[in-house]
């Protein structure tokens, strides 16, 4: 009997230890998958929450060229019935094999001289040889101070976004529009001035505007129509916005590459909405990109106060700008900028312009490093292109440079962005 007592003894006591053991160990392995899982689900948790809640947080502004020393301009070049020729004439001589081109003719145009200036594009040697210069094929139909506009400006911007591979400036000029320098004078220039500015007049002292312009409420038929007509008024008034400040400015401005982006993808909705309210505002063109430049925070201290033009206006409130002649000559040079407008069809002021300021060639061609005009060809005429990066930068190029760096260096700069 008392053999059999400690014999039980002997296996009772190590069962027990195994048993304990046994129960440590599940009670471990449970508290283990427990914690694992608790921390599991709180890094996954965590990651949820560090994710950006919409897609347009994921959005970044594209690269532009910039890991190029010489920069490219894209050009929206836009006219209306019987603006075809001088539409050419302008597109030749701002032509560079660098930039990339949009033209436009509206929809007031006939369909035949749209033909027309789709053919040139098509047709012309040099556009078939290198392809950066598109028709807008699917042509608005724009209301002089309307907010078509506007839409067309980004219409072209998209296409040019789309199809325009790397580029760093935008520029909108219109057939009346005229350059003052050479291609080669403007990237030469440009090559020095950071990427990211935008050259945009703008004052958010709207004056007379605000009575004029802001309250009054007008229709452009041509937002739903296929016919063209005038701007009507709406009775009604409305008052002027509290969610942004208005600005105004010159409806002729450079823009960057990274603000035109945002103007399409709107990640944050105040193009869109801006664009909405402009959508019933007298001369919107001198007021929608001005207004949503300078209430992004992203982009207000990117402003130049500058629309880049020589304009002779009328006497104040400047609302028609007078055509040149050849009496503006001198101070149209002596204002440094690379564009001037308004010119009328074959003004003789325009032959002086090619003669003195950017020496057109005999096929309406501005020759610079890239295109002798001693050595061209009328069958071939794309045969004598050279490196299109180098560049042959003439007076031009000093009377710009004045002109930007009078601009960046001015005591004044950051005080007139966006005030």
């Amino acid at each position: 009997m008392e053999t059999n007592k400690q014999q039980r003894k002997k296996w009772f006591l190590p069962l027990v230890s195994s048993l304990l053991l046994l129960t440590l160990l599940i009670l471990f392995s449970i508290f283990v998958s427990t914690d694992s899982s608790s921390l599991l689900s709180l890094y996954r948790t965590r990651g949820r929450v560090e994710e950006p809640r919409f897609v347009e947080s994921k959005l970044r502004v594209s690269s532009t060229s910039s890991s190029e020393s010489v920069p490219r301009i894209a050009y929206l070049i836009s006219g209306s019935v019987g603006d075809g020729e001088t539409l050419k004439r302008t597109l030749k001589a701002l032509y560079h094999p660098r930039n990339q081109y949009a033209v436009h003719l509206d929809l007031e145009a006939s369909t035949q001289e749209r033909l027309e200036l789709a053919n040139f594009v098509k047709n012309e040697p040099l556009f078939a040889k290198l392809g950066n210069v598109k028709m807008v094929v699917k042509a608005n139909l724009v209301t002089y101070r309307g907010p078509t506009m506007v839409t067309n400006t980004l219409h072209a911007a998209a296409i040019l976004f789309k199809e325009g591979g790397l580029w760093d400036w935008f520029i909108n000029l219109s057939a009346s529009d005229y350059p003052l320098v050479t291609q080669d004078d403007l990237l030469h220039t440009l090559s020095s001035t950071p990427r990211h500015l935008n050259f945009i007049e703008h004052t958010s002292d709207i004056g007379w505007k605000e009575d004029q312009r802001a309250k009054p409420v007008i229709i452009d038929p041509a937002l739903y129509s296929v016919n063209k007509s005038d701007l009507f008024w709406v009775t009604e008034k409305r008052n002027v916005p509290t969610a942004y400040k208005l600005f105004t400015g010159s409806a002729w401005m450079m823009l960057s590459r990274q603000f035109v982006e945002y103007l399409l993808w709107g990640w944050d909705n105040l193009p869109r909405i801006v664009l909405m309210y402009y959508a019933n505002f007298l001369s919107s063109p001198e007021g929608y990109f001005h207004t949503v430049i300078c209430n992004a925070d992203e982009f207000r201290n990117t402003t130049v106060n500058h629309d880049l033009h020589f304009i002779s206006w009328d006497n104040p409130p400047k609302q028609h700008p007078h055509f040149l002649t050849i009496n503006n000559y001198e101070e149209m040079v002596e204002s440094n900028a690379p564009f001037a407008r308004k010119f009328g069809c074959n003004e003789q002021l325009l032959d002086k312009i090619d003669t003195e300021l950017l020496g057109r060639n005999e096929h309406g061609y501005v020759p610079g490093k890239w295109f002798d005009r001693t050595n061209s060809n009328t069958t071939k005429p794309y045969s004598a292109i050279k490196n299109i990066t180098e560049l042959k930068p003439g007076p031009g190029a000093e009377r710009l440079k004045r002109l930007i760096n009078g601009l960046l260096s001015a005591e004044d700069f950051h005080t007139k962005q966006c005030s």
